[in-house]
């Protein structure tokens, strides 16, 4: 005995859905690999670091002589602030795993669990996403600005005067992607946002 056609069609209308539904852990690729990239950006980071931490040992050394030690102090403030921009990448690349993660797969029952954990992880949707990203690429930017201005040379007023304009554009960068935030806020949860 065959079935109707309606029932045909709802049988077929339910396996179409249930496989647009499943369609979503595709994104499990681009967590993964998010996070394995995430991973390797920490370890070249924390590589970096060693070694930044190793050398300063040098900068002690009675044979240098104060331009030699001057020429070391800028070189190792330049890799730290390398090292900042590395870990800074790499918590780009784990907000979005974990955000992609929650939006589209399933939220994090341990995080939920936690009441101790940071709101930073924990994404409602791509406008949450995109505005804790743009934060922390904002800060990538800034410390990309610090790590060029330790490097430059102030041949006149001019010189001067831009790098005081960028110094007011990071700081008007700053406040407005502040600006839509509650006062008094912090980024310790009291309870699950998503309660």
């Amino acid at each position: 005995m065959n079935s109707p056609p309606r029932q045909q069609s709802g049988r077929l209308e339910r396996w179409f859905e249930n496989g647009l539904w499943h369609s979503r852990l595709v994104v499990l690729l681009a967590v993964l690999a998010s996070l394995a990239t995430a991973f390797a950006v920490f370890y070249i980071a924390s590589v970096d670091a060693w070694y930044l931490i190793v050398h300063l040992g040098d900068y002690a050394s009675p044979e240098l002589d104060a331009e030699a030690r001057k020429v070391l102090r800028a070189e190792s403030i330049a890799h730290v602030v390398e090292v900042i921009d590395g870990y800074l990448l790499a918590t780009v690349l784990l907000i979005f795993a974990l955000g992609l993660y929650e939006l589209f797969i399933s939220p994090l029952d341990p995080a939920r669990a936690s009441r101790h954990f940071s709101r930073v992880l924990f994404i409602r949707n791509l406008d949450d996403l995109k505005s804790r990203l743009g934060k922390v690429v904002l800060m990538i930017l800034i410390v990309k600005f610090f790590e060029h201005a330790i490097e430059m040379s102030f041949q006149g007023p001019v010189d001067l005067l831009a790098f005081a304009g960028g110094v007011a554009l990071i700081g008007l960068a700053l406040y407005l992607s502040h600006a839509g935030e509650h006062p008094g806020s912090n980024d310790r949860l009291q309870g699950d946002p998503r309660e």
